[in-house]
Parts: structure tokens; C-alpha cells; sequence
């Protein structure tokens, strides 16, 4: 029994050394390090929605913005008991222990909670009294983070009368705001005492997010902000010394005029970008702010966009060593984030009944719509937006492209299946990416959330979604596994309300064939276009559809098999390893480099620098034999002399090329 106990006693003391190993985030110059002294990047997930529900999330936002708003809603159609039980099986299924077991899998390594003062006190007429509800769920959260070695970072999205005049704080215009009452301030101050009092041994407690994008007309110089971020600073300061407090700007935390110069040594700037441009102009003025005050930055908040703008976004941060979470992990009837809540037939119902479109539904009947959509925050109801967090984790490093699906030959390739990866590489749309709030990257806003263009499809054989909108110079790239060496013939399904468009399907990069679209007579009446025939060796392959002229939808590709390769398509196949000049050099922007490998294996052509620095990766994928062509886009570089290798098992060539401007 001794024994017994000492190997507990032994098994409790790794486990605590394990999480305590790295200790407390903290600031060190303009760097987060570890308790080691090592450099953080955090990589962060919100959980927006949880504790304040905005009315988009909900698909309420045309008559029910602010969580009061729709609080109010659905107590006059079930009652507040009724309420009450909805919000509680809302609450439980929106976060549990899966879901952050899912983001550690998928490699984040924070979450940041949006949390409501209402969750944690009550107002009453003498003040306030805690609640437990808020701290319950906080410290579930704790331990399920810990559990997963992800750091929690607190963010008052709604504090005491709301910090802005919009839904995301909760703003009431019935009621004094933060800025208009100081017992809104105190209460304020007091929530992150309490908050810090209770968390400030906790090393998976990243820090405090003391004030969610405020956004008030503040003058002289956001000062009643600065002194209000100072006295909830030095409130944390009395009972916790080991946390970072996180420091945002106003106007939705982008303005730092006048809340300078920093008053903590464990404090971080934290900004918020949406609806903008990718480029160094973009954080430049972020850039100044690290510097002149030697604190680090965080990207508190960021998303709502293409993913595309996804990928260029933490490209740039993580090139400047700026962390990130990214906003938000769950919405109802969304492409953009990493997943999707179903929306139910009552769920419908019963939006289509605030809208005044329909009939009051019985009690019972709303209930069960309420119940069903709670059901549906459950991680194993939602659908998962792979592209979306393949653009956020792997897409910033790395040019490949990946299956969306297995597309297989023989069979049917639906065209929205292409594969994931950047625009210009995996696709290429013409529209791609939102940088001023309102404007649209897709215009059908489903499936997924690239450029590409995609609506639901009603044709008799489909998987619900079609390509539309087309446009000249786009394109959509495929991974197809062939099943058999054979020849096959190919047929194209489309529509179009006009003559003029046309398609042109190559494979691996070889010359393409262009066939002419017929005029259909509508854009869901749908025809077959035969596409002429290819050979094709068994194994993986590329197939590339380029678009000319636009103005058609596309539904699939057929590809049937019509027999064996004969000895002429085989004699086809090169026989030995070849990279040819690049085709037109000098070039201006664009050229195309042709290659040949004799047998299947991996393959890598790179273009690097006079230095040997890697410019762009064209291929990095297993090939079979056979000749290919990859396009070298220069549009983002300087006229000079660039080099590019060809590497195949113990082959490697290197070339020349020069680009001019």
C-alpha cells in the first residue's frame, strides 16, 4: 500500500511539473515568451457566441441584433422558464471538452473567451451580486484547455452598460453606457479583480483581454479609455502579478492615440483587422506602436473573410511574429469559419416567424425548434469547414495544394470539389478576397469559402452545388486517382443562357484541349458537352479545367473508361528526366517552365533567388511519369535573374530565368 501510494504521489508530481513546466505567459521586450524564456506565437481560436450571441451568428440580426435583443425574443414566444431551459442546452452544447480537444488537434494553442458581465454578476438596485454561472463555465473551460495544453485568454466582449453602441457589447440605448456611468466603471474594475483574484496561479490562464473593442466618441485623445484600462490594470495588479493584461485601442481596437506610453511590464498591445488589405502599409502604423513602447502585439480578433484573405493575413502577422486568434468557432449557416451549425425546418420556421412571414408557432412547436437548434452546436452535429482552417494552419507555409475529396476515374468529379489550397495555385478567381466591409468575395455564399463561385445546383444528378459566375482566366485544379491504365472519354456537364463560353481540361500540366459551350437555355438547364478522350496511367493525377469567356455554370466531369492503352500512348511517355528553358525569357509577369520525369515519385521545382532564397515552390508533389508544365507568376517580384531546380529522386537541373518590369 505504501509502495502504492508513493507511485500516486510520484504520477501527481509529473503530472504537475508537466503543466506548470513552461510556466506563466509573460512579456519579455517585444516578444510573449514562456515561463523558459521561449518565444510564443499564439495561433488562437474565439469562442464567440458562447456567453454573447450576436444576432448574424443566429441568422436574427434583420430583427434581433444585441443578445438582449434576442433574449427578449425568445421569451415572448416560449416564456422565461422555457427561455431559461433553451439557453442552458445552449450554453452546455456550444462548448465542451471535444470541441477544444479538436483545436488542439488541429494545431491551435489558445482560445480566447468573449465573456458577458452578466454571466459572472447581477445588477441589482444596490449594485451588483456574483453569479456562479460565469465562473463555472470559465473554469470548465480552464480545464479542458489545460487538459490540452492551450492557453485561455479572458476578453470582456460585454462589459457593465457596454463599451460601444453596437450588439457586439451588448449596448442597451435604454441604459447608461460603460463611458456614461461610473458605477458601470467600478463594476467594471471590480469583475477583473475578482476574475484575477480566482485565476492567478493558473499557468494555462494566458492572460486578460481587460476590454473588447470599445468604440466611443472619447476626447481629448481616448483618455477616459487609457485611465480606465490604467485603473483595471493596477485592480489586477493588487491580486495578480503573473498574467499579461491585454491592451486594445479604440475604435474596435485600431486607434492608440493618446494610450500611450505603456504603464505595465506584462502588458501587450492587442489590435484588431478586418475588411483590409494584406500588405505591410496595413500594420505599419502597429509596427511604430511595438516599437516606440517595446511591448509585443496580438491580433485579438480577426476573419470574416475568404479564405485567401485568411492565408495572406497570418502570412503577413507571423512574418512580422505577431500572434493571432481568429474569430469565431462556430455560426449558424456559414462558409467562413471552422464550423457550421445546421439550421433545422423549425429553426427556419421560426426566423420566417419574427420576420413576419408566417403564423405564431405553438409553444411546443418552438421549443422543439429552440431545442433542435441547441442540438445542433454539438461538434459531432456541426459540418466542418476544412478549407477554412487548412488556409489558417498549414496555407501561410506551405504552396501545395490538397484533395478536397478522393475524386476517382472512372466516375464523376463534381466541379465545387476541387482542391484545397491558395488562389493561383489549387484555383484562380477573379474575386477573391473582401478588403472594405460589405463587399463580397463569393457570390453564392455556399459550400466553401474561397473565390470560386457556388451556388445550389438542381439538376438531376448533382451533390447539391454547382460552379457559377464564371469568369475569364479562372480556373479549378483537381487531384484524380485513376483506377486503371486505360483510355477514357471525357463529357462535361453545363449550362449557360449564352453561347461564347468555353472550357479547357489539361492533365499534368500538358497541353489543353478547348471546347465551345452551347447555349442551354438557362442556368440550371443543363446539357452534355463531350470533352474528347485521354489516356491516363494508373495513379494519381492532375486535372486542371480552365474557364475562357465566362457566363456558364458547371456541375461535373464524367470520365468513362473505352479500353487499354495502346503501344503509341505508352511510347508517349518520356525516357528520361528533362527540364527545358523556360518559355518566354526574359518574362513579364508570367512564364512557363516545362519538365519531363520517366517514372512516378516525388518531385519539387523551386524558383529561388541569385542568394539561393526560396521564391516560390511551383511543384511539391508525387508525379507519375509523363511531361508537364507549371507557370512561374512574377507579379509580386523584382526584375532581375532568378533560378529555378528541378529535383526527382538523385535527379536535379537548375535553370536561369530573368524577369524584367
Amino acid at each position: 500500500m505504501k509502495n502504492y501510494l508513493k507511485m500516486i504521489v510520484v504520477l501527481v508530481f509529473l503530472m504537475q511539473t508537466a503543466a506548470f513546466g513552461e510556466g506563466f505567459l509573460s512579456v519579455s521586450g517585444q516578444k510573449i515568451v514562456t515561463g523558459s524564456n521561449k518565444e510564443v506565437i499564439l495561433r488562437g481560436m474565439g469562442i464567440g457566441g458562447w456567453m454573447l450571441p450576436e444576432g448574424y451568428m443566429l441568422q436574427t440580426s434583420s430583427f434581433a441584433n444585441a443578445p438582449w435583443e434576442i433574449e427578449k425574443k425568445i421569451v415572448d414566444l416560449v416564456g422565461v422558464q422555457n427561455a431559461d431551459s433553451f439557453w442552458s442546452a445552449y450554453r452546455k452544447n456550444f462548448v465542451q471538452r471535444k470541441d477544444i480537444e479538436q483545436l488542439a488537434q488541429l494545431g491551435f494553442n489558445s482560445v480566447r473567451l468573449p465573456m458577458h458581465y452578466k454571466r459572472y454578476m447581477k445588477d441589482t438596485v444596490s449594485g451588483y451580486v456574483w453569479l456562479n454561472e460565469g465562473f463555472a463555465m470559465t473554469d470548465s473551460l480552464l480545464r479542458w484547455c489545460a487538459e490540452n495544453s492551450i492557453y485561455l485568454i479572458l476578453d470582456l466582449h460585454g462589459a457593465p452598460g457596454g463599451q460601444s453602441a453596437n450588439n457586439i457589447s451588448d449596448y442597451n440605448p435604454s441604459f447608461p453606457s460603460l463611458w456614461d456611468s461610473e458605477s458601470n466603471k467600478a463594476k467594471t474594475i471590480d469583475l477583473w479583480k475578482k476574475l484575477a483574484e480566482r485565476y492567478k496561479n493558473e499557468p494555462w490562464i494566458g492572460g486578460y483581454d481587460i476590454l473588447n473593442e470599445p468604440a466611443w466618441n472619447l476626447p481629448p485623445s481616448n483618455k477616459p479609455l487609457r485611465d480606465l484600462s490604467v485603473a483595471i490594470t493596477t485592480a489586477i495588479r493588487l491580486v495578480d502579478t503573473n498574467h499579461i493584461v491585454f491592451v486594445e485601442g479604440n475604435w474596435y481596437a485600431t486607434d492608440f492615440n493618446g494610450m500611450t506610453p505603456a504603464w505595465d511590464n506584462n502588458m501587450v498591445w492587442s489590435f484588431h483587422k478586418y475588411w483590409n488589405s494584406n500588405d505591410a502599409g496595413s500594420i505599419n502604423y502597429l509596427l511604430s506602436l511595438r516599437e516606440t513602447t517595446n511591448r509585443p502585439l496580438w491580433l485579438g480578433e480577426s476573419g470574416e473573410n475568404s479564405n485567401t484573405w485568411f492565408t495572406d493575413c497570418i502570412s503577413l502577422l507571423e512574418s512580422n511574429s505577431i500572434g493571432w486568434a481568429w474569430w469565431t468557432i462556430k455560426k449558424f449557416y456559414t462558409i467562413n469559419g471552422p464550423y457550421n451549425v445546421p439550421l433545422t425546418a423549425e429553426y427556419e420556421y421560426l426566423l420566417k416567424y419574427w420576420k413576419g412571414q408566417v403564423s405564431a408557432p405553438t409553444v411546443e412547436y418552438a421549443m422543439r425548434g429552440l431545442l433542435g437548434m441547441a442540438e445542433g452546436l454539438k461538434l459531432e452535429n456541426c459540418a466542418y469547414n476544412a478549407g477554412v482552417v487548412d488556409a489558417m494552419m498549414r496555407q501561410p507555409f506551405d504552396e501545395s495544394t490538397k484533395p478536397f475529396i478522393q475524386n476517382t476515374i472512372p466516375g464523376t468529379i463534381f466541379l465545387v470539389n476541387y482542391d484545397i489550397g491558395k488562389n493561383g495555385i489549387a484555383y484562380r478567381d477573379n474575386d477573391y478576397h473582401s478588403t472594405s466591409q460589405g463587399s463580397a468575395w463569393n457570390n453564392g455564399w455556399v459550400y466553401r469559402n474561397d473565390g470560386v463561385d457556388i451556388e445550389k445546383c438542381s439538376d438531376g444528378v448533382t451533390n447539391g452545388f454547382n460552379v457559377g459566375w464564371t469568369g475569364t482566366g479562372e480556373y479549378l485544379s483537381y487531384t484524380v486517382d485513376v483506377q486503371d491504365s486505360g483510355n477514357y472519354s471525357i463529357s462535361l456537364r453545363a449550362a449557360a443562357n449564352d453561347a461564347g463560353g468555353a472550357v479547357g481540361v489539361s492533365w499534368d500540366g500538358k497541353d489543353q484541349t478547348i471546347t465551345s459551350l452551347p447555349q442551354t437555355g438557362g442556368w440550371q438547364t443543363w446539357t452534355n458537352v463531350p470533352l474528347g478522350s485521354v489516356s491516363l496511367t494508373a495513379g494519381s493525377h492532375k486535372m486542371k479545367v480552365a474557364l475562357f469567356f465566362g457566363g456558364f455554370n458547371l456541375n461535373y466531369i464524367s470520365l468513362t473508361y473505352t479500353g487499354p492503352m495502346t503501344a503509341s500512348d505508352i511510347s508517349k511517355l518520356p525516357e528520361q528526366f528533362s527540364l527545358k528553358q523556360n518559355f518566354p525569357n526574359p518574362c513579364n509577369p508570367t512564364t512557363n517552365i516545362t519538365f519531363s520525369i520517366p517514372s512516378n515519385g516525388m518531385v519539387t521545382l523551386t524558383v529561388t533567388d541569385i542568394l539561393g532564397k526560396e521564391i516560390s515552390q511551383l511543384v511539391n508533389n508525387d508525379l507519375i511519369a509523363g511531361n508537364y508544365t507549371a507557370v512561374f507568376d512574377a507579379t509580386n517580384i523584382a526584375g532581375g535573374v532568378y533560378f529555378y531546380t528541378l529535383s526527382a529522386g538523385q535527379f536535379q537541373e537548375t535553370k536561369k530565368l530573368t524577369v524584367i518590369k
